[in-house]
């Protein structure tokens, strides 16, 4: 049988390489003699390679990201990934041309985040499968295979309608819907016209990975959307246990957290991409002042001057602020007590690993969405009230989940959750389906 080799084409932004990388190490480790492309950008890929935990099968080879010679984007994202979306298809058959030439194999197979819509027309030139991997919350997808009826009913229904036509989806609102697919006409993107896309283009993938626990998603949901996809295959989104955990506790988390107590501690990050607007900040601060609870802040290095005047000094005998923690092992630590996220979807698995119960303040794309599962379907969290956070509102939420009576449902919740999400299911049986395909190819 001829080696196979498969390119894997990553989106270059956010949090989505390192899952996509992570299925990537899965299905290298169970097809050893399997080669694989990761095709991503220089700075998308200076960040996962060269890491020692990454086997020889594995291949890193960079593509443009788009942006002209001379051209400094400014802070917007929307700008670079409407430039490196802008490059399409030629840009892609680059990067299969630099892997084919150094490996000396033919390309078997495409596996390429579902945002890079442009990587189904070059398994199509290759004529070779196409998988699409889903790395945002599984149940977002629906909102993509719905795309009209949702721009019908948001456009004439208030924020808090739910959108009950959804299977198995109907305690979503109106309000949790991800802007960009709502931009009709001048306001829509390049990007947010990739998103409308995927409807028609995801049914052609030979089949869709999503990155999550399938007995945690909607059963209803779930049989909508194999009905309407060649293959639905659930591949746990965390790291196998053949990674090392994160290289250091350079910034001193985890010993700190070794001298708390169980379930003390308040964890806040609001992930790699977003911060919510300088006002917000302070009422967090505000807030973990005054609960008394001892917390911990990944909080990015520019944004400290945000921090009302003394706070850190005044809050140094029970809280931590750094400017990055190795997020995974904090939540899995005894003493996390609760998680303040913005929803992202990397953070809602690693909670939901973990047992850790949430508070939401969403930003964009499927965070509201993520955040409405947590609150009103897993009962493992809630919403800061009016999807903003101030001093009042956090304290309240703060207490409800630590030490309240109503709260203690919440967290019996999540261990739950986290007892189902370590099950051996589905995962396991769906990565293997995954390796035929690969390998069948």
């Amino acid at each position: 049988m001829e080696n196979k080799h498969v390119a894997v084409f990553a989106f270059p932004f956010g949090s989505h390489p390192m899952p996509l990388l992570n299925l990537v190490l899965k299905l290298a480790h169970a097809a050893p003699n399997t080669s694989f492309s990761f095709i991503g950008t220089h700075k998308s890929n200076a960040i996962l390679f060269p890491k020692p935990y990454i086997p020889n099968n594995i291949k890193a080879y960079s593509i443009s990201d788009g942006i002209p010679e001379g051209h400094v984007p400014g802070n917007n994202p929307v700008e670079k990934l409407n430039l490196f979306l802008k490059t399409g298809f030629d840009n892609l058959q680059k990067g299969i041309l630099l892997a084919e030439a150094d490996t000396k194999k033919r390309v078997t197979c495409i596996i390429a985040d579902a945002f890079v819509t442009s990587s189904l027309l070059v398994a199509q030139t290759l004529n070779v499968p196409w998988i699409a991997f889903w790395p945002p919350l599984s149940c977002s997808l629906s909102l993509h295979l719905y795309t009209d009826l949702l721009r019908q009913h948001c456009a004439n229904h208030a924020g808090n309608t739910t959108l009950d036509f959804l299977p198995g989806l109907s305690k979503l609102r109106a309000e949790d819907m991800p802007q960009d697919l709502l931009d009709v006409g001048e306001k829509e993107t390049i990007f947010s016209r990739e998103l409308v896309s995927l409807g028609r283009v995801l049914p052609q993938a030979k089949a869709l990975v999503m990155n999550f626990f399938e007995e945690l998603d909607p059963p209803l949901f779930v049989q909508d959307m194999r009905s309407k996809l060649q293959s639905l295959l659930y591949v746990d989104p965390l790291p196998s246990p053949l990674l090392p955990p994160s290289d250091t506790d350079s910034s001193g988390c985890l010993s700190w957290l070794d001298n708390k107590s169980s379930k003390s501690v308040v964890y806040v990050s609001f992930g790699t991409v977003g911060a919510p607007p300088p006002h917000e900040l302070v009422a967090v601060a505000e807030a973990l002042e005054q609960s008394g609870f001892p917390f911990l802040w990944s909080l990015k290095e520019d944004l400290r001057g945000l921090l009302p005047s003394g706070f850190v000094e005044r809050t140094n005998m029970h809280g931590k602020i750094v400017s990055w923690a190795p997020q995974s092992q904090v939540l899995a630590h005894d003493s996390a007590g609760v998680f303040v996220t913005h929803c992202g979807s990397n953070s809602v698995a690693e909670s939901l690993w973990s047992g850790v119960p949430m508070i939401c303040r969403p930003f964009f794309g499927d965070h509201g969405v993520a955040g409405r599962m947590i609150e009103e379907v897993w009962e493992i969290g809630v919403m800061m009230e009016g999807k903003v956070f101030t001093t009042e509102g956090l304290v309240k939420r703060l207490n409800l989940i630590m030490v309240e009576e109503e709260g203690k449902k919440i967290r019996d919740n999540a261990l739950k959750v986290k007892k189902t999400a370590r099950a051996k299911g589905q995962g396991t049986n769906d990565l293997k389906t995954l390796v035929e395909i690969i390998c069948g190819s």
